[in-house]
């Protein structure tokens, strides 16, 4: 599994391009995967025959596991698989297609099934330890008993005939299903995915002839991973908020004015360029935390976060203070086309250094947003709505917005967080200062 990122953990197996067993040239698109960041195709890094598929679809897989073997057509390819992989189930089946050419079957009969399927290997064991391997399920391809099998059965560890392949497994505990109702049409009655899809259909089905209906929404990919950094970035940090009203009159002209002249920019590309001065203003509120201190950083990335159909991504313009309105304006049209679009690149949403997440679009007055770690800060953005205010005792009506920043209170005080807000409320009140 390629890492896809510096924060990249695992990703998630959408769909091989490749069958197993066929031809694959380097650079070919091989399959399909989900991270937390995007959707991406990866290329084959090799030519060669596709040997083994290890992890399939809808498998969600540690970065650096091996999930396939490209070689020549016939190759040994056994001495590449360690046992102690995550994935050792699917690597002994590997071994044992790699090691036994030929299959021994068994005629037993019982009340559960009329053939066993063991390697010569596996049998000369049992026979030695005198282990019955009649009830035993095998670990290898179609059900096959291999040595592993035999060993865990002396052991005690063997697994009853409900065994449950690991993407139906994982099915049930998304659908929160009861496993013991799953009936296994597998090899000796073992689940496998398309038993509970089964289930899943017949509950669905059930609902459709009531009044009511529910439907079960795969909790997989993209929406699992943001679940994951989201709970990790409450957990890991000390969370605190300000908040503060902002008059946008003067912002108002000048995005008025700058749209007179032919150049299309947004509130929001107003404020990229106003938080990025004001980040170089006060470093601590563009910096990391990590292992060996505190991370200053004199350059700001900023990230904006954008909503995609199956989650949230933040790409971010790279070096965004030394950038004019224009040129911010371009990048963040560019960047919001791609995130939409699919098309991001690994370069488009690595580095972010500080996040701005807007819903001014969506008529949200205020929110709060979860920092993007390992930024330490993140400003939420609320519409720009005219509102009565008392000036020199009198009401008057004026744009205003409302601007609210989560930082990391580990590393932030109060105070240097309400004056790094303060600063972004002056500059968006005198922007001219900024041209």
């Amino acid at each position: 599994m390629p890492k896809q990122g510096l924060l990249m953990t695992e990703g998630y197996i959408t769909k091989w391009l490749i069958s197993e067993g066929e031809k694959v040239e380097e650079n070919q698109p091989l399959f399909e995967m989900e991270t937390d960041k995007l959707s991406i195709t990866i290329e084959s890094p090799a030519s060669g025959t596709l040997l083994k598929i290890i992890r399939g679809e809808d498998e969600t897989v540690p970065i650096t596991e091996i999930i396939a073997v490209i070689g020549q057509e016939g190759e040994d390819f056994s001495h590449l698989l360690t046992a102690d992989s995550p994935a050792e189930t699917k690597i002994d089946e590997v071994k044992a297609e790699a090691e036994c050419a030929v299959v021994e079957s068994n005629s037993i009969s019982n009340e559960k099934t009329d053939r066993v399927f063991i390697t010569p290997r596996a049998k000369m064991i049992a026979a030695d330890k005198n282990i019955d391997y009649s009830d035993i399920i095998g670990s290898g391809p179609e059900g096959l008993i291999i040595e592993k099998d035999i060993l865990s059965c002396e052991k005690g560890l063997v697994q009853n005939r409900n065994k449950v392949t690991p993407v139906a497994e994982k099915m049930i505990k998304e659908n929160n299903l009861n496993a013991n109702e799953v009936v296994g049409t597998g090899i000796s009655g073992r689940v496998i995915k398309q038993d509970v899809l089964n289930i899943i259909k017949n509950e669905q089905s059930n609902l459709n002839n009531t009044d009511t209906q529910e439907k079960i929404v795969p909790f997989k990919g993209m929406r699992k991973v943001i679940s994951d950094r989201m709970m990790e970035s409450l957990h890991n940090m000390a969370q605190a908020n300000h908040r503060m009203k902002v008059d946008m009159t003067e912002a108002v002209k000048l995005r008025k004015n700058i749209k007179e002249s032919g150049i299309n920019i947004s509130y929001n590309d107003i404020l990229i360029k106003i938080v990025s001065k004001a980040l170089l203003e006060f470093p601590y509120m563009n910096s990391s935390l990590t292992g060996e201190g505190i991370l200053l950083k004199d350059y700001v990335n900023m990230g904006l976060a954008v909503s995609v159909s199956n989650g949230l991504i933040v790409p971010n313009v790279k070096n965004a203070h030394k950038k004019s309105l224009e040129e911010i304006a371009a990048e963040s049209r560019e960047l919001i086309q791609k995130a939409l679009n699919g098309s991001l690149s690994q370069e488009d949403y690595s580095g972010g250094t500080f996040t701005l997440s807007n819903l001014g679009m969506y008529d949200i007055d205020e929110f709060t947003a979860i920092i993007n770690p390992p930024e330490s800060g993140i400003l939420a953005v609320g519409k720009v709505e005219n509102t009565p205010v008392v000036e020199n005792d009198t009401i008057v009506i004026k744009p205003i917005m409302t601007l609210s920043l989560t930082y990391d209170h580990r590393i932030i005080d109060g105070a240097l967080a309400a004056q790094f807000l303060q600063r972004i409320k002056q500059l968006l009140m005198h922007p001219y200062l900024l041209l």
